[in-house]
This record gives C-alpha cells, structure tokens and sequence, in this order.
C-alpha cells in the first residue's frame, strides 16, 4: 500500500508538472476505473485523454461565456416557437450551423419589443462559443456610451481594437433610443472595422427604412446599413410579446 500511495504521490506530481489538471485530481479514481474496465494499455490512454479534453474543454466555455457578458442564459431549445408562427425554425437551425461567423457575414434580428429577438441573439452567442468562437454580447446604449467615453479620452482606435477582437459581436436592441449624428459616426467606424472579416448579429425593433431617423444622419445611417446588409441574413420576427402575454395570462389566473 505504501509503494501504490508514494506511486499516485508521483503520477499526481508528474500530472500536474505536465499541466493536466483532470488526471491530478481524480487520479486515484481514474486508475480504478480503467483496471476495473480491464482496459488495454491504448484505451487507458484515450480513456485519459478523453477526460482531460472534455475538462479543457467545459472551462473554455465557461470562461468564453463569462467573457461575452450575456444578460441571462437563453437557449434555442428554451425558445417558445409556436408563439411567433411567423418565425421560420429552419432558418434559425441554419443560422445555428455559424457558418456566417466563419465568414465574416451578418445577422440582423428585427421585430417589435418582446418578441424573442434578444433570446435567439444570446442563444446563438452561446453555440458559437460551443463552436469555439470568441462572442461579445453588448446593448446598443452600453456600446454608444463607451464609444463616445472613449472618443472624448482620446482613445477610440483601442476601444474599437478591443470590440473587434470577438468573432461575433451581439449588438442588443439598436433603435430603442435616438443616436446623435456624431455618436452614430463612432459607430460607422466599429462597423468598418469589422467588414467582411467578422460578424454583426444586430437586433433592433425598428425597420431599417426608419434607422435614418434613428442615427440623426441619412448618409450615415446608410452607410452604416450598406455595409451590414452586403452580406447579411435579416430576419423579421412579427408576433405579440411574450411579456404582455404572460402579463394578462398572469392576471386573467389572479382574476380565477
């Protein structure tokens, strides 16, 4: 016995020299497993191996999760399809393959407030990290709000570096507030950037022939949408919201 624990002392010590934390802390587990499994010299390897990959790869999800700042957990399992019978499933399962973030293409979620636009942007964010994609989840307020921070301190390019290092960035609810002429030309700059080499997902509750009102600016708001849409999935999503729905399905069962 004492021979076997000074062995697991050393497999433990050597496992963690050579960085594999899942081998270091269920060692003694493991070894128990694959001699009670009868495996042969090779299936204890990949039997290692395997759960050391799964361990690595559950913390980069986990981290890539933390990193994209979504709001809430949403899910395309969790999205209540029969609600918005408008909505196409197979366009959302084609969407959900991300091949349009390999090559640096768009997606545009627009429709009015609470019809799940937000919930498919997130839970799209979160297959392509699954996919090992870096994502950056923001709301359009939050990013003006720093865009214009950072002109004013002078250091705009970094702050664009810094966005444009995800290879989906999730920009929420664009529309919802009016832009000044000025702020909508930051955001003119975040687009280029990004143009033809990473991805846009974009929600908003406006249709694209208002964003002229929106941004203060045709041209630019038009520039901005030239640039969006070249290479773009728009998807319109027209349904009642499923807050109010369940506001007055609430009060109709008080009411019972």
């Amino acid at each position: 016995m004492t021979v076997m624990r000074a062995s697991d002392e050393k497999l433990t010590q050597m496992a963690s020299r050579l960085r594999l934390v899942f081998t270091r802390d269920h060692l003694t587990e493991m070894v128990t497993t694959a001699t009670e499994a009868k495996m042969t010299p090779r299936e204890v390897l990949q039997y290692f191996f395997t759960k050391e990959i799964d361990q690595r790869e559950a913390n980069r999800i986990k981290l890539s999760t933390m990193s994209a700042h979504f709001p809430r957990v949403c899910t395309l399992e969790g999205f209540d399809w029969s609600a918005q019978p408008s909505l196409d499933p197979g366009v959302i399962r084609e969407l959900a393959r991300l091949e349009w973030v390999t090559t640096g293409e768009n997606v545009m979620f627009l429709g009015p407030p609470g019809v799940g636009k937000t919930h498919l942007a997130i839970a799209l964010g979160r297959e392509a990290i699954r996919k090992g994609f870096s994502v950056r989840f923001i709301n359009a307020a939050n990013l003006m709000s720093q865009l214009e921070k950072a002109h004013t301190e002078g250091n705009l390019t970094e702050k664009i570096a810094t966005l444009n290092k995800a290879k989906l960035l999730i920009i929420d609810e664009v529309g919802y507030l009016p832009l000044s002429p000025s702020t909508a030309h930051l955001l003119f700059q975040l687009v280029c950037k990004r143009y033809e080499s990473k991805s846009i997902l974009l929600t908003s509750n406006r249709p694209v022939g208002e964003w002229g009102m929106i941004f203060g600016d045709p041209t630019v708001a038009t520039a901005i949408l030239d640039r969006l849409l070249h290479h773009c999935t728009p998807v319109t999503i027209m349904g009642d919201s499923y807050r109010i729905k369940a506001n007055l399905k609430s009060k109709i069962l008080d009411k019972n």
